[in-house]
């Protein structure tokens, strides 16, 4: 709007207030008084409005767009969030499944591991039962060496004793010029 526009409203409303002033404003009756009055209070808004009125159009236009990009961006949001959603959905639902498909391979893994345990378990155990039975064949093979030693020396010891009480001087020295010329002779 022009400042002259706005000039003539303003220079009009002074007239109007002046007059109103002039002929009486406040003094007649009660319908002239609200006339008045609802003059003033017209110009006064009009007044504002040749003033301020582009300014408070483009207040409330800019916050209509404001508005409207917002609620814009809150629908893109909106879908977005909504996609977001499906997605974690559908993780929680392989989630589920993958639980499941890592049980079944840690339970693979553990009953591998087990039988493997199981194997060297056995195999140690026929080991030690292998190493057991030779160290016990040992012992008895040393049983067997001791007992004959001792039953050599106790036939030895008894054949000596016998043969002390049998041989006499003589058959003493006989018995050794006999085993004297057996070794000259070998």
């Amino acid at each position: 709007m022009g400042k002259s526009r706005t000039r003539l409203l303003a220079a009009g409303g002074i007239i109007l207030c002046l007059a109103a002033f002039y002929f009486g404003y406040g003094t007649g009756s009660r319908w002239v008084d609200f006339c008045f009055r609802l003059l003033t209070f017209t110009l006064f808004i009009a007044l504002i409005w040749l003033a301020a009125g582009d300014r408070v159009k483009g207040f409330l236009n800019g916050r209509s767009e404001r508005i409207a990009a917002e609620l814009a961006n809150l629908e893109k949001a909106k879908v977005q969030a909504s996609r977001r959603l499906k997605e974690v959905e559908a993780k929680i639902v392989n989630l589920d499944k993958e639980r499941q498909a890592l049980l079944i391979a840690y339970k693979a893994q553990g009953e591998a591991l087990k039988s493997e345990i199981i194997v060297k378990a056995e195999k140690n155990a026929r080991q030690i039962i292998a190493q057991a039975k030779l160290t016990a064949q040992n012992e008895v093979d040393k049983a067997m060496q001791d007992m004959r030693s001792e039953i050599a020396e106790e036939i030895f010891s008894t054949a000596e004793s016998l043969l002390r009480k049998k041989l006499d001087g003589q058959a003493h020295e006989k018995l050794m010029d006999k085993s004297l010329s057996k070794v000259v002779l070998n």
